[in-house]
């Protein structure tokens, strides 16, 4: 199979879908691998260091689309890379198409193979592809957060841990998952005050079981999210529901009831923020202050750090990237269920529910789509 790898063109995504010790590892299983000129030099590969792993160097992304039977990125296609999808071909990266109809429409009409990376399962209803970056986004926020609160960004201007005679900044984490864990981890570590809010007991119990009192835990009622949220100098919505829109767990009321310069950052905008007045925003323009909070809201956090980012996507994704050049989409996803629920759209056919349910198009089966 031949395997090809376009350069990310997504505002400042420095991250690259396939890493040289990948594509080594994709020539000696017998496959043709192909790059775009420049694709890894964002997060510190150049073409020569691909060409040594075997890879063919070439001059434009058409140039790729065109030859690849497999196309390996990280984020979701934009327009012009959709505009050279066909049908036939396999698409692998992050799709996240319940907030996009546009992109759902364009990969449907493409008739293209899309497997999407954060829908892939792992045992106990694990997330194996999108974990790396939920931990690089997690560890993000906080940072982001501080940087945010300086008066000259628009904050209340308190450092996170203060220093000895002052109060610590106060930080409400809302979901407790993987993001909401690291992004925990490393707010307390920086100083400050840290509750995470989430409405799983089991997971609180984990959670206080690994990290004791370096920080606490709250059940995620809509009284306790507000009490917790209207306290705190900034707030981390990390909440994910698989493949569909985040829920909306602060109202445009409640942000506009809190003091002027809290933070709030979003690490859930990829699936349409979990406050409601959350818009994407990019690393070129990271910011906004709406109802008087500062919203930290870009969309690829972990673009921010595309060295640790890209290593940490590829060792995860290339299992099941060889698994689908040895094998052919088909006989990969119906071997494997956990590979087949990364599995959104095929020949004209979205075949995620959740998204469907999201968008108002009727979904298929993933089951059924191996049938097609």
């Amino acid at each position: 199979m031949r395997i090809g790898c376009p350069k990310e063109i997504k505002v400042q995504e420095r991250r690259v879908g396939l890493t040289p010790d990948a594509a080594r590892e994709a020539v000696a299983h017998g496959h043709e691998v192909i790059v775009e000129t420049g694709a890894g030099l964002g997060s510190g590969h150049s073409d020569a260091a691909y060409e040594a792993a075997g890879a063919r160097i070439l001059g434009t992304a058409a140039e790729i689309f065109d030859g690849a039977d497999l196309v390996v990125k990280v984020k979701e296609p934009q327009a012009s890379e959709r505009a050279m999808l066909r049908e036939g071909q396999v698409l692998f990266t992050y799709l996240h198409l319940a907030p996009d109809p546009a992109q759902t429409r364009d990969l449907l009409a493409s008739g293209v193979t899309a497997i999407a990376y954060e829908t892939v399962t792992g045992p106990g209803g694990a997330l194996p592809l999108l974990a790396p970056m939920s931990e690089v986004a997690g560890r993000l926020a906080p940072q982001m957060g501080a940087w945010a609160m300086q008066a000259v960004n628009g904050g209340r201007g308190l450092l996170m841990g203060g220093v000895p005679g002052t109060a610590p900044a106060r930080v409400a984490v809302i979901g407790g998952g993987v993001v909401g864990m690291h992004a925990a981890r490393i707010a307390a570590g920086m100083g400050a005050q840290v509750v995470v809010l989430d409405r799983s007991l089991p997971r609180m119990r984990l959670l206080d079981d690994q990290f004791g009192t370096l920080f606490r835990t709250r059940y995620a009622s809509k009284a306790a999210i507000e009490e917790v949220s209207q306290a705190a100098d900034i707030i981390i919505g990390a909440v994910l529901v698989v493949g569909a829109a985040a829920p909306k767990l602060l109202s445009r009321a409640q942000i506009a009831a809190f003091a002027p310069g809290a933070v709030l950052v979003d690490v859930a905008i990829d699936q349409g923020g979990c406050f409601e007045t959350s818009h994407a925003t990019t690393h070129d323009d990271p910011i906004y202050v709406e109802e008087g909070a500062v919203h930290y809201c870009v969309a690829n956090m972990p673009g921010a750090a595309p060295r640790t980012a890209t290593e940490a996507l590829g060792a995860a994704t290339l299992p099941f990237m060889i698994a689908l050049a040895n094998k052919g989409w088909r006989q990969a996803c119906g071997e494997d269920p956990h590979l087949l629920a990364g599995l959104n759209v095929h020949a004209g056919r979205l075949t995620l529910p959740a998204a469907g349910e999201a968008l108002g198009i009727e979904a298929i089966d993933a089951c059924d789509a191996l049938m097609l």
